[in-house]
């Protein structure tokens, strides 16, 4: 991201002497245009950069301007290294590495100080961070992506302005304005295939702040009450939290929990085999019944 580029060109000129613009794109993987424009950008926002020209020329800071780190104390600084640990995790180029080669150079001491470590990728990493990365630019740029999307309802091709990536629910989507809808929708990314990034611009909307409560997308709760064999107490607790059932008199769990999507649900149920009984919704007691009753028929075929 340009931000990202920009904080790390300050760096690179605040430890070296005199760089020339080939080195700066280079090391930042970017255009020398790139580049010229960045230092016009920083210079206009008062940053004292002087460039010469000729066989001895090249960039540098004026003398005597710096950054006072110490406006970051040493607590503040390791949450900053996490945060872009964590970015790093799901990243495909090294923006993110590079700025903390730059920021924590000589630091390794913070990798052994830093009690959170972040990992942020899943067995999806090999197409997730592709994807985060196109996404990305196409937010950068305002450019328009399309994609094929996959959810209980069948698959329809999007149309999309993207204006976030959002990670919440331990999952990864893209938020942005949905051209057939009309409005502002969230799209998971490991829902979303064939994306293609365009070269359509879109005009930025202000949005709305009642959009921004990602919460309220999955708004249709479903009440569940299920009961457990204590056997798989430890799912239980690892999932939802210790306090998110009750004993009964016969040693089982009663488990209630609102839940905002029936086949999330009826798939978990099943993964408990005979360990788990859905009691309510009484309608998807039935339809639980209905699809064990259709999978013992397939494995009663011959």
């Amino acid at each position: 991201m340009k931000i990202d580029r920009l904080i790390g060109i300050i760096t690179v000129l605040l430890q070296n002497e005199k760089v020339t613009a080939p080195y700066l794109a280079e090391k930042f993987e970017v255009s020398r245009r790139t580049i010229n424009r960045d230092i016009e950008d920083l210079c206009k926002a008062g940053i004292p950069i002087v460039t010469t020209q000729g066989m001895n020329g090249g960039i540098t800071i004026a003398d005597g301007y710096k950054i006072d780190k110490t406006v970051f104390n040493d607590e503040e600084l390791r949450a900053i290294f996490t945060g872009l640990l964590g970015l790093d995790s799901v990243a495909q180029d090294k923006r993110y590495q590079n700025i903390i080669d730059k920021f924590f150079s000589g630091k390794s001491g913070f990798y052994a100080a830093s009690h959170i470590m972040i990992d942020l990728s899943s067995h999806y990493k090999n197409t997730l961070a592709p994807k985060i990365a196109d996404i990305q630019q196409s937010i950068d740029k305002s450019y328009e992506i399309e994609f094929y999307y996959y959810n209980s309802t069948g698959e329809r091709k999007v149309t999309l302005d993207p204006y976030l990536i959002v990670f919440q629910w331990s999952s990864w989507y893209v938020f942005g304005f949905d051209h057939a809808s009309g409005d502002f929708r969230l799209f998971k990314l490991n829902r979303l295939w064939k994306l293609q990034c365009t070269d359509k611009r879109f005009n930025l909307q202000d949005i709305p702040q009642e959009k921004l409560d990602f919460g309220s997308y999955f708004t249709n709760e479903i009440q569940a009450v299920i009961l457990f064999n204590e056997s798989v107490k430890y799912r239980l607790i690892e999932e939802y939290a210790e306090d998110c059932f009750s004993y009964l008199a016969d040693g089982k769990l009663r488990f209630e929990f609102p839940f905002t999507n029936k086949e999330y649900l009826l798939e978990w149920v099943l993964s408990f085999g005979n360990k788990a009984e859905l009691l309510e919704p009484q309608e998807l007691r039935e339809e639980l019944k209905s699809r064990l009753q259709k999978t013992i028929e397939k494995y009663s075929e011959t």
